[in-house]
């Protein structure tokens, strides 16, 4: 493929297919095509959403690209899904959910399944927003499985990180953890059209939350804001939040630096991906682990030696 098989939503869903492939000429071909398309990236606004199961996120999402589609933009969504543990299935609904952008030609939806990697985010994703962006695709949008570490995983691939929060979820601080808090650019409280005052409260609470985490940029103070996705309100300040960011993240120099810090904790990633993996692969590895586990497993060999042991063994086969 070359990168002008990108130009339509057919030849991108291709590319992704080969860029997730697990046959080793198919990874040849993608990371060919990957660096080929390389000075056609970066411009695009990265969007990472989480929140807990029923807060809405595929109806907020439907709503809000549509929104930025008619302001003439053109929406990527990469929807991480949770794959199952024991049959590997996964689902794959987002289409259904997201009936407007589905139709758009000026739109595009890829759910991945999320497999095994860490937080459920699939380990393609990145090249996989890549693509979009040289497909011409200005505005990215990542949604997590929100559950696990995928939050701050997803955090750490995109420009601006938004979290969603339901209004009547009881005690509002209740079981929000502190690492969401610190790497949201944005908290929305949705479906705020249900109960406005409970919306309006559980605003204040999340800012006063805020208000006493240290920032993680000091050119932004994540803000509060209620929206709905059903009915659209709150939508346009919220774009309007996301453009003032990057506005001042661009400016300031942050922005930039945020995104090389990704890419080197990315290759970071990779790297100790594929050390796992070849690890495995080892023959007189794969002979002595089964027994080494079992010894971890029942006490009988510290976890630390039994490490020693193997990683001295894949070493002297180096």
């Amino acid at each position: 493929m070359t990168p002008d098989d990108l130009t339509n939503r057919a030849g991108l869903a291709r590319a992704i297919t080969l860029v997730e492939s697990r046959r080793a000429d198919h990874q040849a071909k993608a990371r060919e095509l990957l660096t080929a398309i390389m000075p056609r990236t970066g411009g695009a606004q990265r969007i990472g959403i989480t929140g807990v199961p029923g807060v809405g996120k595929s109806t907020f999402i439907d709503a809000f690209g549509a929104m930025l589609i008619e302001q003439g933009h053109r929406v990527a969504v990469l929807a991480v899904d949770p794959t199952s543990r024991r049959s590997g299935g996964s689902i794959l609904g987002d289409k259904t959910r997201m009936a407007r952008l589905a139709s758009d030609e000026r739109a595009f939806i890829r759910p991945s399944p999320a497999g095994e990697t860490l937080g459920g985010v699939s380990r393609k994703t990145r090249e996989t927003m890549l693509l979009c962006e040289a497909a011409g695709y200005d505005v990215v949008l990542v949604e997590t499985v929100g559950v696990g570490q995928s939050e701050t995983v997803v955090a750490d691939m995109v420009d601006f990180f938004l979290v969603l929060m339901l209004p009547n979820a009881g005690d509002e601080l209740q079981g929000i953890k502190k690492g969401i808090l610190e790497v949201a650019d944005l908290i929305a409280v949705n479906k705020a059209d249900i109960d406005e005052k409970a919306a309006k409260r559980a605003a204040r609470a999340y800012e006063i939350a805020l208000h006493i985490m240290e920032q993680a940029d000091p050119d932004w103070s994540p803000p509060v804001h209620t929206i709905s996705g059903h009915t659209g309100d709150g939508l346009p300040e919220l774009w309007a939040a996301i453009s003032s960011h990057r506005k001042k993240t661009e400016a300031s120099g942050t922005r930039a630096k945020r995104r090389a810090g990704q890419q080197v904790r990315w290759l970071e990633a990779l790297i100790e991906e594929g050390l796992a993996r070849e690890f495995a692969k080892r023959p007189e590895i794969a002979a002595k682990l089964k027994v080494v586990r079992d010894g971890v497993a029942g006490g009988r060999i510290p976890a630390s030696t039994a490490a020693d042991e193997l990683l001295a063994l894949f070493f002297g086969h180096t």
